[in-house]
């Protein structure tokens, strides 16, 4: 979901995504990730240059850094980008993860301070869906809702007790 309506996220329901990231399993439990909450709209502005395509971090409420402190262990990242991306859903707010263009990754370290041997790995951003969008959390059809994203149907991808690709 990129496009947001203009409210803030209630804290305590932003610190609930966050302990879902934080909840989430890790290789070994070395937990390589540190989160950077982006609040405010001037900065995430400045971010959304570094980014492959930063238009949605612009407009959302609230944007989350996920800073990998060990860049090798990137599945853990997508791990924790998810638990929060569900977590969220949850709660009525859509998300969509945003990746840092790689020209520009020194530039988003320093505008937020990551240190040198860290990576910013995804960076969510958050916020109640706009008009036209689906509504997470019972505002619309879950099956409506699943109509509308490019999957293929849940019968070419599952099957009972052995493959049947």
């Amino acid at each position: 979901m990129r496009d947001y309506e203009q409210r803030p996220i209630p804290e305590a329901t932003l610190r609930q995504i966050l302990q879902a990231g934080r909840a989430s399993g890790s290789s070994k439990n070395s937990q390589p990730w540190r989160f950077i909450v982006l609040r405010d709209p001037a900065r995430r502005r400045a971010l959304a240059k570094c980014m492959r395509d930063g238009g949605n971090l612009e407009r959302c409420a609230t944007a989350i850094a996920v800073v990998l402190l060990n860049d090798v262990l990137r599945f853990d990242a997508g791990r924790v980008t998810q638990n929060m991306m569900v977590a969220a859903w949850s709660f009525g707010i859509g998300s969509c993860p945003n990746s840092v263009h790689p020209d520009r990754a020194e530039q988003a370290r320093t505008l937020l301070l990551v240190p040198d041997d860290a990576a910013i790995a995804s960076v969510i951003t958050l916020g109640y869906p706009a008009a036209g969008q689906p509504r997470p959390n019972g505002g619309a059809d879950p099956e409506r809702v699943l109509e509308r994203i490019d999957r293929l149907p849940l019968e070419q991808l599952a099957s009972d007790e052995r493959f049947n690709g």
